[in-house]
């Protein structure tokens, strides 16, 4: 059974990156989210195995999501994404919760790495 993952990133072009990766590595996306607040309302929704999860956003970033998403359920599995440069906040989400941060621009081999490994 494929694993599903939710995407989470402000920049549709990330999501669409992301996705194909994970789609073309056998990966169900089951959903996208656009901010931290709709990143909450659909891993409540969808239950997904695992959730990438940008770190810069508007209106929710992405490290008040993770808090609030591990608040809810301990065992989410999420994988930062950030850009360059943002070591400080990779730092801070990794204490939140996350399992793993993956770089833009995303490698599609190190992507599958932190996939496979928050999943299994």
């Amino acid at each position: 059974m494929s694993k599903k993952v939710l995407i989470v990133d402000d920049a549709a072009f990330m999501r669409m990156m992301i996705k194909d990766i994970l789609a073309k590595n056998g990966y169900e996306v089951i959903g996208e989210a656009e901010n931290g607040i709709e990143a909450v309302e659909k891993f409540d929704e969808l239950k997904p195995d695992l959730v990438t999860m940008d770190i810069t956003m508007p209106e929710k970033d992405g490290i008040a999501a993770v808090k609030e998403i591990k608040s809810k359920d301990p065992n989410a599995k999420i994988i930062m994404c950030s850009a360059m440069g943002q070591q400080a906040m990779v730092i801070d989400a990794i204490q939140a919760g996350a399992k793993d941060f993956i770089v833009k621009p995303f490698q599609p081999e190190r992507v599958l790495e932190a996939v496979s490994k928050a999943i299994e």
